[in-house]
């Protein structure tokens, strides 16, 4: 490689990766790396992967090898989840030239002048930052890592316990974020609910809300807005719509760590810290916080041991939720969980048949949610994610096309309009 570096970044996974992966571009580029735009330009290439699911182990294999057919030439360097707990796999693959498990994912910021054992210290929250992004929609990382052993979960293995960002560094880069034009930022974190008890205080991720409120709702509330990652079910009760409904920024959309509607299944899988029933009267209240809302969650089929009745208390579940959209996923075997050891492991197909029952439920309640947008004629702040497709997302995190955009109005801008139809997995939108 020469001494003017050039390079090309994919980005497998989470949100938490897409940050990481800004950050160490900032790093690179202020050191005069330049990025190029495709792998066949690049002197070398990160991946930065994921290892959530057997089928995202199974991207990272088959990015690799696209990314090296498109450049031979190129030495790749693999980070992420599925570097930290497979490594000795991913190290074969083609024009692999390291990996870097993603405990000493912070030493890429000194890239090629790696040395062995760099790591973060296991009570630290890594060392990455951002002030832009190359998205509409800019990421802030509030926490790293999971001190909760849920049964199927290899994250405890790949990022280790769980470690919060001060509030004030958060603060800054909020307030950096949107003082360079976005207007959307997602707060993120591997496991939200452990937000703030290695923190001095133990503020939780509410108080961070108002500390964010505080510092910047002044000037940005009903100009910008927070969107929330993920959250657990145990983290909503009456603190969180206390919160909810003072806040003048967080989007009116909620995404739920579900993973079944049983609370039989949820005792299995290492979560029995939160029932099913008390979500229900949470989400019941929260109409009366914000009328119109959207509602997210990550849904796990076929677990090991599910039965009939238990499918069917998830599937009732579901069908009691106001939910507009969904990630279901079937169960896969995660190495070293203790799911993976579990007896009664279910056959392939029936969880694919469970998951895609599941899909069908939410598909139709999405279709009943938009139609409800177009019919009560709601106003839609829509984050202009592209200016050539007149394409964004709006506060309820639906998909938007416009049909003219606003004139003047550009990317990360906010733009309001009305829909008047579906399109494509979203609505046409007449702008104001």
């Amino acid at each position: 490689m020469s001494e003017s570096y050039t390079f090309y970044a994919a980005t497998l996974g989470c949100k938490i990766n897409q940050y990481e992966t800004q950050a160490l571009r900032e790093v690179w580029i202020a050191r005069g790396f330049l990025e190029s735009d495709s792998a066949a330009g690049a002197d070398f290439i990160l991946v930065n992967s994921c290892a959530v699911t057997a089928k995202a182990v199974s991207d990272v294999r088959s990015t690799v090898r696209q990314l090296h057919r498109a450049n031979e030439n190129a030495q790749i360097v693999v980070t992420g989840c599925a570097a930290q707990v497979m490594g000795d796999e991913l190290k074969v693959l083609p024009g692999v030239v390291r990996i870097v498990p993603q405990d000493a994912k912070t030493s890429l910021k000194t890239w090629p002048e790696l040395k062995e054992g760099m790591t973060e210290p296991e009570n630290v929250f890594p060392d990455f930052a951002v002030t832009n992004y190359n998205r509409a929609r800019a990421v802030v990382k509030v926490q790293d890592g999971c001190s909760h052993r849920c049964t199927y979960c290899i994250v405890p293995l790949t990022r280790g316990r769980s470690r919060s960002r001060s509030i004030a560094d958060i603060v800054t880069e909020a307030r950096t974020l949107l003082e360079s034009g976005f207007r959307e930022l997602i707060l993120s974190g591997v496991n939200l609910r452990q937000f703030g008890r290695d923190l001095d205080g133990t503020p939780d991720f509410w108080d961070l809300i108002d500390e964010l409120e505080s510092a910047l709702g002044k000037k940005w509330g009903g100009k910008a807005r927070f969107r929330i990652s993920s959250l657990e079910p145990g983290q909503l009760g009456e603190k969180a719509l206390n919160v909810l409904a003072r806040s003048t920024m967080v989007a009116p959309q909620l995404h739920i760590s579900l993973q079944s509607g049983s609370d039989s299944v949820l005792k299995r899988m290492g979560r029995g810290h939160y029932k099913t029933a008390p979500l229900l009267d949470f989400l019941e209240k929260l109409h009366a916080i914000w009328p119109v809302y959207g509602l997210g969650a990550d849904i796990l089929m076929g677990f090991p041991g599910e039965t009939e009745e238990e499918f069917a208390e998830t599937m009732a579940f579901i069908e009691a939720m106001p939910i507009t959209y969904a990630h279901v996923f079937p169960y896969s075997i995660r190495p070293g969980t203790a799911a993976a050891t579990m007896s009664d492991q279910l056959p392939k197909q029936i969880k694919k048949e469970r998951a895609k029952a599941v899909r069908d439920v939410i598909a139709a309640k999405k279709k009943a949610f938009l139609q409800q947008l177009i019919d009560e004629k709601i106003p839609l702040d829509v984050v202009v994610q592209s200016t050539d497709e007149k394409k964004g997302v709006s506060q309820f995190y639906t998909e938007c096309y416009f049909e003219t955009l606003p004139f003047g109005c550009g990317l990360r801008e906010i733009a309001t309009g009305t829909a008047v139809a579906f399109e494509k997995s979203g609505l046409r939108v007449v702008a104001e």
